[in-house]
């Protein structure tokens, strides 16, 4: 089993920057991929960003690129989610995942509580 533990959610006006942090711990091993999804409010929960642990391989939605990037920390077991030029449809609650499948199939076995994304006019 792995552990997910999101940080750094908050309320943040429209044009502004918010980092999101993921730490996993138990079976790491099984982190080979991790990721973040975000589920807008009366929405589904939808892809956002992945990126391999050896590697660094990144992939991210359509909606996002250019505006938010993915980064890693092997050694601590964290992943990052940098998100800059924030806009109200970016508003949800946001989860990191992981897991031992490729990042093309944006598929995780491992889900953490989410973090609470707001971004007012």
């Amino acid at each position: 089993q792995v552990q997910l533990v999101e940080s750094g959610g908050g309320a943040v006006q429209a044009g502004g920057s918010l980092t999101l942090s993921c730490a996993a711990s138990g079976r790491t091993i099984s982190a080979v991929s991790m990721g973040w999804f975000r589920q807008p409010p009366g929405k589904e929960r939808e892809f956002v960003a992945a990126i391999t642990m050896i590697g660094g391989t990144r992939d991210y939605a359509d909606s996002v690129k250019g505006r938010f990037a993915i980064s890693r920390d092997n050694a601590q077991h964290t992943i990052y989610l940098r998100m800059n030029s924030l806009k109200p449809e970016d508003t949800a609650v946001y989860y990191c995942a992981a897991g031992a499948r490729s990042i093309l199939a944006r598929s995780f076995d491992y889900w953490g509580q989410g973090t609470q994304v707001t971004v007012s006019s």
